[in-house]
């Protein structure tokens, strides 16, 4: 896998005036791939203390995200990536799990960018994350980024109507500072939005916001064990968590399916909003 830390520098060095050079209209035509990615269960059983999961060898829903990130960042740095790295929001996440996997099996990933297209303010796509075990694709996960720029593309607007009541809540959590530094180093996202408060201010936050996929991670944690074998989990990152803060959790059954959200304890604005199917 390539070097989170080093591929971080480079966006950086790249957000420098005069060094970033001119980004691409489109999609850059590739896809990148690494073969035989074992898992570790020391930073396994790291990643589950991190976000609340119990110590298992069943890799939760969220975990291979983190297995595959570094080859999705090396995508999302190139040059010829039409969105820079730095600023850019992580707003919705859809993670199809086609069957269990074990601590025991290698993975196989690949990646690639597909569906530029406009936003009110600015341009979003989807990187596309897959994993594979002898061939066999097991698991699945489409992450959309939005790059804000000050000409919007004139995409479809956010929904302005009334805000939907969050389901009931059955708990609340103290989300400390370290929650970001904690999952920055489980995960390998070390974004200065989520561990340093001059990071954040620089990208317009008044102090660290959690990873989003720490917020939905917590989330089927809370439902660990009411979850069916195969199932696609997905969900929009609505409005930040900022740290530390006081978060309310709340879901709702019906049939198999399950209707989840994360919101402000104090305020009630929603923070997050999910479905298991």
């Amino acid at each position: 896998m390539p070097a989170a830390g080093a591929l971080y520098r480079r966006a950086l060095l790249g957000a420098l005036p005069g060094t970033g050079g001119r980004r691409g209209p489109g999609l850059p035509e590739v896809e990148l791939g690494v073969s035989g990615v074992a898992v570790d269960r020391a930073h396994l059983a790291d990643y589950d203390r991190v976000c609340g999961f119990r110590l298992a060898d069943r890799l939760p829903a969220t975990y291979p995200h983190v297995l595959g990130f570094p080859l999705a960042l090396r995508l999302m740095t190139a040059a010829e990536f039409p969105i820079p790295l730095t600023g850019v929001v992580h707003v919705a996440n859809r993670i199809t799990v086609h069957r269990p996997v074990e601590a025991g099996e290698t993975l196989d990933f690949r990646t690639y960018a597909e569906r530029l297209r406009p936003h009110e303010r600015g341009r979003q796509l989807d990187v596309v994350l897959i994993g594979s075990v002898g061939g066999e694709e097991v698991w699945r996960g489409v992450s959309t980024y939005l790059g804000r720029e000050r000409t919007a593309g004139g995409g479809p607007r956010r929904d302005r109507g009334d805000r939907p009541a969050p389901p009931a809540t059955s708990a609340r959590w103290q989300v400390t500072p370290r929650v970001g530094t904690e999952y920055a180093r489980v995960s390998g996202d070390h974004n200065p939005i989520h561990t340093s408060r001059l990071g954040a201010r620089l990208f317009g936050f008044p102090r660290p916001i959690a990873h989003g996929m720490w917020s939905k991670a917590r989330c089927l944690a809370a439902l660990e064990g009411r979850l069916p074998e195969a199932y696609t989990v997905e969900v929009a990152f609505k409005l930040p968590v900022p740290l530390p803060s006081t978060v309310a959790f709340g879901a709702t059954a019906t049939g198999g399916a399950w209707d989840f959200a994360l919101h402000d304890a104090r305020s009630g604005a929603p923070q997050l909003v999910g479905t298991v199917r």
